[in-house]
């Protein structure tokens, strides 16, 4: 028997020194009650699913029952929004399938909100959303309208072009006729926010990002305090649009967490380095890679981040729900996520992405005005 305690205190040392640590262990801090996760599908819609689920839980908060809202009549509302820009634009503007958190908020105040009921969005033979074929006839009809073959055009390519949806996505509903008709909801309260150096710090900024397509301006703040916003709104019962890059393969989604993890043990400061000397550079970087324990992760400042947005490693490419945060075993804070693809996943459609993840790969948030800690909300003149 001691020969075997032996042996596995030594394994267990080895273990250690190595950084062999045991799989995550999540601790949940703080979390928002939120709506059921829902599935985008064969969609790139994740900005409606992201920004409607925001919605739902800001309802919540505000002493509303749970709703089912429809992301699709947001769908059928920006597309409408976004033909008429890309026409006026000659084609030199976005269209497709992609957005922003203020697209909905854009519908809210121009077209209202219905349930999920009352506007399907399900007109095409198909059980689940899928819109390929709807983006290409889209973009097909409005290629042909911007040709202009008569030398003018036509009014009858916006009806044409409603047509087109109305057959797709279904006729819209009378908004006043909507249960959701007398809810109060303000999309006013709502304020977008980056953080890139390439634009002054505390006004207003054109973030150039191409499913920007309205040209909306976002606040632009220093990196930590924008971190700062985003941990005091979930410590405060407000909840986070988040947008972001989920392009790298530490977004392991099938394992529940996405990582910074350091690509060399020099990069790994303190006290922590000790753990990780010594190990071949093969097991290593199989290590970094596996995304089942915590790992040493890079330490991300302005500079860094601006250098993955401007070489575009970091890019707009999902939007997703902040809904608390947590730590792991070793104390690191990690970011309680709300995916739109369904409820598959260890974590039941949820997963954890790191503080670094969060730092670096961040484009924008979005939270109400009041889960702005005052002292930052006076510097944007808010």
């Amino acid at each position: 028997m001691s020969r075997i305690f032996f042996l596995i205190a030594a394994l267990t040392f080895a273990q250690v020194v190595a950084g062999q640590i045991d799989s995550f262990q999540f601790t949940v801090m703080d979390e928002i009650p939120s709506s059921p996760v829902k599935d985008q599908q064969h969609t790139g819609t994740c900005w409606s699913f992201a920004t409607t689920s925001f919605v739902e839980t800001e309802l919540i908060r505000l002493g509303q029952p749970v709703f089912d809202i429809s992301e699709m009549y947001f769908v059928r509302c920006a597309y409408e929004e976004k033909a008429q820009s890309y026409v006026r634009f000659h084609g030199a503007n976005n269209f497709g399938q992609g957005g922003q958190a203020h697209d909905v908020m854009n519908a809210i105040r121009k077209y209202g909100m219905v349930t999920e009921d009352e506007y399907p969005g399900l007109n095409y033979g198909s059980v689940v959303h899928a819109h390929a074929e709807l983006e290409a006839v889209l973009k097909a009809f409005l290629e042909a309208v911007i040709s202009n073959p008569n030398k003018r055009l036509t009014t009858a390519w916006l009806p044409a072009f409603r047509g087109i949806l109305d057959a797709y996505l279904g006729v819209l509903p009378d908004r006043n006729k909507s249960s959701l008709s007398a809810i109060k909801f303000n999309p006013n309260d709502y304020i977008e926010l980056t953080s890139f150096n390439h634009h002054p710090f505390y006004q207003k900024i054109l973030l150039e990002i191409p499913d920007n397509w309205s040209h909306d301006l976002y606040y632009n703040l220093p990196l930590d305090e924008l971190m700062q916003v985003v941990k005091h709104a979930l410590s405060n019962g407000y909840s986070v649009c988040w947008d972001g890059d989920v392009s790298e393969k530490s977004f392991a989604y099938r394992k529940g967490v996405a990582l910074l993890p350091v690509t060399r043990i020099e990069e790994i400061s303190g006290s922590d380095k000790e753990r990780w000397i010594g190990i071949a550079e093969k097991d290593f970087a199989k290590r970094m890679a596996n995304f089942e324990s915590p790992v040493p992760e890079v330490a991300v400042n302005q500079e860094n981040r601006q250098l993955n947005f401007d070489n575009l490693t970091s890019t707009d490419d999902h939007l997703m729900h902040l809904t608390g945060m947590a730590t792991d075993q070793n104390g690191t804070l990690y970011f309680l996520t709300k995916n739109s693809w369904g409820t598959e996943g260890i974590y039941n459609g949820y997963l954890y992405m790191s503080e670094s993840y969060v730092r670096m790969k961040t484009i924008a948030v979005m939270v109400h005005r009041d889960a702005i800690p005052v002292g930052v909300r006076e510097k944007l003149g808010l």
